[in-house]
């Protein structure tokens, strides 16, 4: 007798910290783990992954719409080692095609991020890839990667081509924090609102994107989207786990400056 065949099953996202919420033909990735400041595991980043291929996969289902919990969307990945739901190791689930930033990019059916926090990171690479993002007033984003020892080549394609390659610059090399209504205005996001009316405009914005004919918006999407270019995954694959990204990481957990830092510029703390 062959054994129970194991894996994912149903609406399972593959970690405690996700959860796929159905309402009519309208499905909710909800990022829920407080307690990390919904930093993102690996596991994490793949059941985000899993949400964008429930989403078309199922007749039944329109549109998806991404949202944190609390006051934070999403700061990234989670570089202190502290993986509850571990199944993979951070750096090898980048080499795989298993993130879901390329999954968001072509999914055919609407994606749509509820931005209702703090956005740094691939939190909010997941956000700018989306069909379109809401951002509560406070928002706050950033993009630390290079403070981390990570050469980012999908931020390195993307923001150049959303924002434009000056303030492209800005943000990657000096790994500033943009307010909700820069963002605004450079064009990482389209619709920001107050905080309380996050969800609701995000569900507006779903639907009308559903209305939408399937087809026809396919290819529009894939025209407009190949506007970003391609990834250099060849030279991001080749750097993991190099000597500055392990650095980087190890600092961050320390919540100290990372070794390359000149003494005279040393913050004293996490940069």
């Amino acid at each position: 007798m062959n054994p129970e065949p194991t894996g994912l099953k149903g609406d399972d996202l593959g970690t405690p910290y996700l959860r796929f919420e159905r309402e009519g033909p309208l499905a909710w990735c909800v990022v829920d783990r407080p307690e990390a400041r919904n930093a993102l595991t690996s596991a994490m980043y793949f059941g985000v992954r899993r949400a964008v291929d429930l989403l078309n996969k199922d007749p039944e289902l329109a549109a998806l719409i991404i949202t944190g919990t609390g006051d934070m969307f999403m700061p990234g990945g989670e570089l202190r080692g502290r993986e509850p739901d571990r199944w993979l190791d951070f750096p090898d689930l980048l080499g795989i095609d298993s993130t879901p930033f390329e999954a968001i990019r072509r999914s055919p059916k609407p994606v749509v991020s509820a931005v209702n926090g703090v956005a740094q990171g691939g939190g909010l690479l997941i956000a700018m890839l989306s069909d379109v993002a809401v951002a509560g007033e406070s928002v706050t984003v950033r993009a630390p990667e290079l403070f981390r020892g990570i050469a980012d080549t999908g931020y390195a394609a993307y923001l150049p081509a959303q924002i434009g390659i000056a303030r492209a610059r800005d943000m990657l090399l000096t790994g500033r924090t943009v307010t909700a209504r820069e963002a605004e205005s450079w064009g990482m996001f389209t619709r920001v609102v107050p905080d309380d009316q996050v969800r609701a405009v995000a569900e507006e914005v779903a639907v009308q994107i559903a209305r939408t004919a399937p087809q026809a918006r396919l290819h529009v999407k894939r025209i407009v989207n190949g506007g970003y270019g391609a990834v250099d995954r060849m030279t991001f694959d080749a750097l993991l786990y190099n000597e500055e990204m392990t650095e980087g990481g190890r600092a961050f957990a320390e919540r100290r400056d990372p070794s390359w830092v000149p003494p005279e510029f040393r913050t004293g703390g996490r940069l």
